[in-house]
Parts: structure tokens; C-alpha cells; sequence
């Protein structure tokens, strides 16, 4: 999807998973090379106006790696944030950066990196205009890749040495993609919701 907001100094949300299978006793990082950079990060894109972040990452992963969510298991800290009413609670991201996009135009991303492990392969292809070069790297090979950004390989290293061992896997199949309910979606007989100030 192209960029939303594009005036000078604006932001726009996009989402991105970074994800880890171990494979003969080693944890590796999936990486793709971006089909407009040209370098290798990992899988992500723009929240679209229609979509919440969960849902977004949910399309972005089948079409840029062939994964389902329900393949993957998503890394938790140790404490379960608790219900929130009518609010749609995601899983927690393992980081939040804000980065230049792109400096001639001032134009920020805000990412929500989700962390996951998977002992599977997609059970799809990366879509038609996709990058199809997907490569699986370990901490050791990432710490000395030129072809990727600082913040991807420090925020993939951070995964792979800290997270994989400290947060727990939980599986993506309890966060649900649905959005909260619309106002007219309550029966009559609820009692009255305090409203949001608009």
C-alpha cells in the first residue's frame, strides 16, 4: 500500500514480524529483500485506514512470506495484560520504533514489531509482485551483514539473544483479527457506555 500520510514531517503506522526458526541448534532471523529498497529487513508494511495493526500484520505475512498467524507462535512477557471491556487487546510487541523513512520528504514510519518462533515452513509462496528472495540468517551472520538497516539488525539481534529466551511463545490463535464492536452492535437492555470524547 502506498504511504497515507505524506506531508513534510508526518507519520504513518506499519507493522513487522520478525521471526525465528531454529534449525540444526541454531535460531535464524527471516529476512526478504524489499521489493522498493532493495535490501534486506524483515516482512511488514503500512497499517491500512480499514485495518487494526493485528490485522494488517496478519495480510502483510501471507503476502510478503507465505505464513498464516495460526503457523506462528508470538513471544509474551511474563505478565497478561487484563481484559479491557469492549477495547480489542493484541500482544504486546516486543519494540516500537519511529525511523526517517525517507529524509528528502521528512517522512517517518512508527513500526510495532511483533516477535515470533515457528518450527514450520509457510504454507504458502510470497504473492505475485512480491520479493521472492526469503533467506534465514543467524545472530552471527546478521551482526555482520552490510546489506540491512542498523535498527533491523539490532532489533533482530535483540530477538535472538534476549527475547527467544526471556519472553514466552504463545500462540497467535488467541488473538482473535476482529475489531470491537460498533455502538449499535449493543443491545438495549446493556446498561449505558461511557462515551470517548471525540
Amino acid at each position: 500500500m502506498a504511504h497515507i500520510h505524506t506531508g513534510p514531517g508526518e507519520h504513518d503506522l506499519t507493522v513487522s514480524a520478525f521471526i525465528v526458526k531454529t534449525t540444526y541448534g541454531v535460531p535464524r532471523l527471516l529476512l526478504h529483500r524489499h521489493k522498493t529498497l532493495g535490501i534486506m529487513i524483515q516482512p511488514g508494511g503500512h497499517v491500512e485506514l480499514t485495518e487494526n495493526p493485528w490485522q494488517a500484520l496478519a495480510h502483510e505475512l501471507v503476502e510478503e512470506t507465505g505464513y498464516n498467524l495460526s503457523q506462528l507462535w508470538v513471544l509474551q512477557p511474563d505478565v497478561t495484560p487484563p481484559t479491557m471491556g469492549d477495547a480489542v487487546c493484541h500482544p504486546q510487541p516486543m519494540c516500537v520504533r519511529t525511523f526517517s523513512y525517507d529524509k528528502t520528504t521528512n517522512h517517518y514510519h512508527i513500526d510495532l514489531s511483533w516477535g515470533f518462533i515457528t518450527a514450520e515452513e509457510p504454507q504458502g509462496l510470497p504473492g505475485e509482485g512480491e520479493s521472492q528472495e526469503l533467506v534465514w540468517v543467524s545472530a552471527e551472520e546478521l551482526a555482520t551483514m552490510k546489506d540491512t538497516y542498523e535498527d533491523v539488525r539490532v532489533t533482530g539481534l535483540y530477538l535472538l539473544n534476549t527475547l527467544v529466551n526471556e519472553w514466552h511463545p504463545k500462540w497467535t490463535g488467541h488473538w482473535g483479527l476482529e475489531n470491537p464492536p460498533t455502538p449499535g452492535d449493543f443491545p438495549d437492555d446493556q446498561p449505558d457506555k461511557v462515551s470517548r470524547p471525540s
